[in-house]
């Protein structure tokens, strides 16, 4: 009797991973570049990240490109020290990466797309 409980037990937490699995996968990354005018620093991190944003995670995010230059409000409200810098605000945990976002690798770990 105590097998049985251990194997529905052990079905349950193997539908629950698949489900967790299935729900990563539809995840929506939002994520926000900043960057300042079209300088070839700026227009390198929009170039990289839009292709990685298409190689890896087509159809699963929301990208939106500001120029500080022409909307400086948001260098404070939302704390820009640097551009470019790309903002994921979902899903969390936060995370900001400054740069012309070339190392494909390191920017999919800081995502939290691969580990």
């Amino acid at each position: 009797m105590n097998t049985l409980k251990q194997k529905r037990a052990a079905k349950d937490t193997t539908a629950e991973f698949e489900q967790a699995l299935a729900d990563a996968k539809r995840q929506v990354y939002v994520l926000r570049l900043y960057v300042s005018g079209a300088t070839p620093r700026s227009t390198e991190a929009i170039s990289n990240i839009k292709k990685i944003c298409e190689e890896h995670l087509a159809g699963q995010y929301d990208l939106q490109v500001f120029d500080i230059y022409q909307q400086p409000e948001l260098t404070a409200a939302q704390q820009i020290i640097a551009a470019p810098t790309l903002v994921k605000e979902s899903p969390g945990p936060l995370r900001r990466l400054i740069g012309n976002l070339r190392d494909t690798r390191r920017i999919l770990e800081r995502l939290g797309v691969m580990t």
